[in-house]
């Protein structure tokens, strides 16, 4: 499930660099980082079942926290850039 996570990262990612649309790039990116979510929730589980050392579990987080980072902004700086829909 981890791996699966992780392609899916990656993928969503790359699908959505290569779309026009600002509100396409968007959704693929928040599937990315769901899939990100998922990452960390399965980290937590090798946590519990004691797969992974102390310092495993520190770089790993380290590395989630940061791309959890790179995808909010990336997502925050094509939200300034999407038009707000007029509703009436």
């Amino acid at each position: 499930q981890l791996g699966r996570a992780a392609i899916s990262v990656s993928s969503n990612l790359a699908e959505g660099a290569s779309l026009e649309s600002l509100k396409e790039k968007k959704r693929f990116y928040e599937i990315s980082g769901s899939s990100l979510v998922e990452i960390d929730n399965q980290i937590e589980i090798s946590i519990l079942l004691n797969y992974l050392d102390q310092e495993q579990i520190d770089k790993l987080k380290e590395y989630v926290i940061s791309i959890f980072r790179i995808f909010s902004k990336i997502i925050t700086n094509i939200e300034a850039k999407t038009p707000l829909a007029i509703t009436h």
